[in-house]
Order: structure tokens, then C-alpha cells, then sequence
């Protein structure tokens, strides 16, 4: 999957947490959609774009939880949970925009956040050592996506998840960190 990331300003001049954090999550919208568009081009179908929305949500709160590990130590606690806030919030703006477009007016918000909040609850007990999900972090993430396919051909999409799309987009993210906020990855 070739994807191309936006990680430069155009303007000179310090950057906040906040301003990384909008960066950050532009990026992580694009990766979900790129391994949702590399998982259609794989043969799995979905049955209405509220199931595509589905599992992009899924992947943008995994992403969102690789990216509070991989700040996790890296930055005062104070930074991290701005960085957070901002990346949630930015995150939020841009499903609400995507629905509305799709959808038209309603609520999207509210259950994005509640579903942001369960999953990365959920993530928290997962171990994260060495830079890496383990093994139970992307096979939740898998179940997940097919639990949000439901009613389709969803047969290999836990292992499409485990040894494709989640290494491919875990694997970016930690470029996007790095360039961002200048996390290193040892």
C-alpha cells in the first residue's frame, strides 16, 4: 500500500502538542481508510457504508491507542494527555464531517467517542512491549472488524487483520510519531 503522509508545515514557527496531534490524526484517518481500500481491493465486501465506517472507527482507535504507547514515557504526562485530548477531538471532527457527508445530519459524535472510549479501555490490558502490539492486542482488533462485518463474507478477516493490515499500519504510525513529535523508536 503505498500512502503518502503529511508531516511538514508550510509555516515557520513552533508547533504545539495540539498542532502534532491534528497532523497525527490526519494520518491516522488515512491509514484507516488506505487498509480498509487494501482490504476491498483483498475481495472482502462489506454490506453498506455504515459497515465501512464501522471498521474504520476500529482501526482509528487501535491507531489512536498505538499512538498514546508509543508517546507513553516520551512525553511529560501533562503533553500526553493534551496530545490525546487533541488527537481524540481531532478524530471526532473528522467522523462527524465523514458521516454527515455520508449519512447526512444525526448524532455521530457521541457514539464515536463512547466506542473510542470502550475500545481504548479495552486496548489498556493489552501488553505493548518493544514498541509492538502483542499478539492478543491485534487479535482483538481483528475480531472487532469482523464483529462490524457481520452478515458478510468475513471468513479470513481476523487473520487479514493480524498478519496484514495491523503490522502495515503499526509499522506507520511509529514513522508518523517519530517525525511528528520526534519519538524515538528504539
Amino acid at each position: 500500500m503505498a500512502i503518502r503522509m503529511r508531516t511538514k508545515w508550510h509555516t515557520r514557527g513552533p508547533k504545539s502538542i495540539e498542532d502534532r496531534a491534528g497532523v497525527v490524526g490526519f494520518n491516522i484517518w488515512k491509514i484507516s481508510n488506505e487498509a480498509w481500500k487494501h482490504m476491498e481491493k483483498e475481495g472482502f465486501r462489506v454490506g453498506d457504508d455504515r459497515q465501512v465506517v464501522a471498521l474504520i472507527i476500529e482501526l482509528l482507535a487501535f491507531l489512536m491507542q498505538i499512538s498514546d504507547r508509543l508517546v507513553y514515557g516520551q512525553l511529560s504526562e501533562e503533553e500526553r494527555a493534551r496530545f490525546m485530548n487533541a488527537l481524540g477531538q481531532h478524530l471526532a471532527k473528522t467522523v462527524y464531517s465523514n458521516m454527515l457527508d455520508m449519512f447526512g445530519p444525526g448524532d455521530y459524535t457521541g457514539p464515536f467517542i463512547a466506542t473510542l472510549n470502550e475500545r481504548l479501555a479495552d486496548y489498556s490490558e493489552f501488553e505493548f512491549a518493544g514498541h509492538q502490539p502483542s499478539y492478543a492486542m491485534l487479535r482483538y482488533l481483528g475480531d472487532k472488524m469482523a464483529a462490524a462485518m457481520t452478515g458478510t463474507d468475513s471468513k479470513w478477516v481476523v487473520e487479514q487483520v493480524i498478519d496484514i493490515e495491523a503490522p502495515e499500519a503499526v509499522g506507520r504510525i511509529k514513522k508518523l510519531v517519530h517525525e511528528v513529535l520526534g519519538i524515538q523508536m528504539s
